[in-house]
């Protein structure tokens, strides 16, 4: 007798219609149908010969065809007399040692005052994206740089508006000086001001459009991210807020910048009071399988989730928003994408979160 063990770190996330098999070491997922999956789930609790005993002789080609597939992409592998046991299932459980792990400020210029930094030191922070309404210098930029030195902080990703002080050796400069800063986008940007020569350190995009803090939130396949941890983070509790922080232009505390709940703002109270409030994580544990319509999708565990716009369709018995994400224009159930501004299902919740001038394609 043969046997086929899938490797532990191969996730299959099932949909309506199709699968989604997420190799969770590659880095790589892609689109299979369920009769790949039934297959898979057969192959799990009987010998390749018993399987091969429960199709007819057209359906044995197809099913020969399948395991050669899943061979050839090591997904698996053959073993003679038994299942191999070396290979455990994953363990799904998710743990970040940090309080708070990433953290979104909205801001109009990159002073970030000592007592915010402490807080960001006390609570382990990591990651920050920074949303900047003014035109940076290269030494607010390294003030930035210098703020954090020696610090917990690992990465800044930073949203700025473009200026004509932006050349190469601007760029080349912020290479040298700045470690932290792993994504940097220049926007309102009419063309691309110089061309790219060189690998920088950091991922560097120039962007025509005028990017506003409600155009974040929307849902497409390019954002989707195939990361063994972000994957686990998102089994276990919801893919943007779960451990984040975020601070509005005005100061105020929330969850996310974009939100309408605060809990405090930095003149009066530090993070590590915010977080403390009854309600700041009332949607940490909020994942896509609670969500409607995103528990039926194949896409749920690679996609992010945006609770700062929904359809504002459904609650539950918490009173949590349960509604999709406002700018998903995906059809688990067709398996299609259309525009989702254009969604005539859509429009009162767009009317409510006044976007019907936003620019869509930010």
């Amino acid at each position: 007798m043969r046997y086929f063990n899938l490797f532990s770190d191969i996730l299959i996330t099932k949909g309506v219609n199709r699968i989604l098999i997420s190799d969770l070491q590659r880095n790589y997922s892609e689109l299979q149908s369920l009769e790949l999956n039934n297959i898979i789930e057969d192959l799990k609790l009987n010998s390749i010969e018993e399987v091969f005993k429960l199709y007819d002789q057209e359906s044995k080609q197809i099913l020969q065809e399948y395991l050669d597939f899943l061979v050839e992409k090591e997904y698996g592998f053959i073993t003679e007399n038994s299942w191999d046991e070396n290979f455990p299932p994953l363990p799904m459980e998710f743990s970040d040692a940090s309080t708070i792990s990433n953290m979104f400020v909205e801001t109009a210029d990159l002073v970030l005052s000592p007592q915010l930094a402490q807080s960001i030191e006390n609570l382990g922070i990591r990651h920050m994206v920074i949303y900047c309404e003014s035109k940076l210098s290269l030494m607010d930029f390294l003030r930035l740089e210098d703020t954090f030195n020696d610090s917990c902080l690992e990465s800044i990703e930073i949203f700025s508006l473009y200026h004509e002080g932006v050349t190469d050796d601007f760029i080349k400069k912020l290479n040298e000086k700045c470690e932290r800063i792993y994504s940097l986008i220049f926007h309102n940007c009419d063309k691309t001001p110089f061309e790219v020569t060189e690998t920088f350190k950091f991922n560097l995009v120039f962007t025509s459009e005028y990017l506003k803090i409600n155009s974040c939130g929307k849902i497409d396949f390019k954002y989707f991210e195939t990361n063994m941890l972000k994957v686990l983070e998102a089994i276990n509790h919801n893919s943007c807020l779960h451990k984040k922080i975020g601070i509005d232009i005005n100061g105020n505390i929330k969850n996310c910048p974009a939100m309408c709940n605060s809990f405090g703002n930095l003149n009066t109270t530090t993070l590590e009071e915010a977080i403390l409030h009854e309600d700041f994580k009332k949607y940490w544990n909020l994942t896509k399988a609670g969500i409607e319509i995103c528990k039926d999708c194949e896409f749920r565990n690679i996609c992010t989730d945006c609770r700062a716009f929904t359809e504002q369709t459904h609650k539950n018995h918490e009173g949590l928003d349960i509604s999709r994400p406002l700018k998903c224009g995906y059809n688990p159930y067709t398996n299609e994408w259309a525009e989702w501004s254009t969604n005539p299902l859509k429009q009162k919740a767009i009317q409510n979160y006044s976007m019907q001038q936003l620019n869509y394609d930010a």
